[in-house]
């Protein structure tokens, strides 16, 4: 079995009862959170439609601007096509609509092993970790 960059959840394993969870609603900037990050083990952000992409933005600011590590999780209309994409930008779960196939969501991940350039989880191109020296 291959470690997948992202959790992928049903509806029904996504319920826990973590204490500092934060709903952010996708018209709400995150750089506004700046202050309000310590403490947080999760921020909740929706997709109302797959065709509403602020909350990959929203990730991507709060794992590379305000160094958020704590687990970003994709909730609402979360497609398994976007799911790659969503781990590049720094989500780290993702909870799939009642329905669709997990095992189907992780075959993205093995379909796309890899990626040239960088991201928000890994931000060095490809090219910088293949031209570093072997270890001797």
């Amino acid at each position: 079995m291959t470690t997948l960059p992202l959790r992928i959840l049903s509806a029904e394993d996504a319920t826990d009862d973590l204490p500092a969870v934060l709903a952010l609603p996708n018209d709400e900037d995150p750089l506004s959170l700046a202050d309000r990050l310590e403490g947080l083990q999760r921020i909740e952000l929706n997709f109302p439609k797959f065709t509403d992409g602020r909350a990959y933005s929203q990730a991507f600011l709060l794992r590379r601007r305000l160094g958020f590590k704590g687990d970003i999780r994709a909730t609402g209309d979360v497609l398994i096509d976007q799911l790659v994409q969503m781990s590049r930008l720094g989500f780290s779960s993702a909870v799939l609509k009642p329905g669709v196939d997990a095992s189907a969501a992780e075959r993205q991940f093995a379909r796309f092993a890899a990626f040239y350039q960088g991201d928000a989880v890994h931000p060095q191109p490809h090219f910088v970790d293949a031209a570093a020296p072997a270890a001797a």
